[in-house]
């Protein structure tokens, strides 16, 4: 539990501090191991049911496919705005 909430405080703090988009996307993925973490530790309490590590599976797999989908927009942001910073593509249309 000391490790989850160590991790999960790393992305809090990664989200809110950094300017660059890439790096507030891997604090994002921090807090998403973080809360998988949790649900391992938890599961392991139930030895008949697993489903605190089947529920951990389904968010791993989603939070591959949601880092996929950001990292396509990320792309064509910088493709349009020529920059990642979160701050100065505060407008849709130029």
């Amino acid at each position: 539990m000391i490790v989850s909430a160590a991790l999960f405080s790393i992305g809090i703090y990664a989200v809110l501090t950094r300017k660059n988009t890439i790096l507030i996307l891997i604090g994002i993925e921090f807090m998403l191991n973080a809360s998988i973490l949790n649900l391992v530790a938890f599961g392991m309490y139930d030895k008949k049911m697993f489903a605190g590590q089947v529920f951990a599976l389904f968010v791993i797999v989603l939070a591959a496919a949601s880092v996929a989908v950001a990292l396509a927009i990320i792309l064509n942001v910088y493709k349009h705005y020529k920059t990642i910073d979160p701050s100065e593509t505060d407008q849709l249309r130029n």
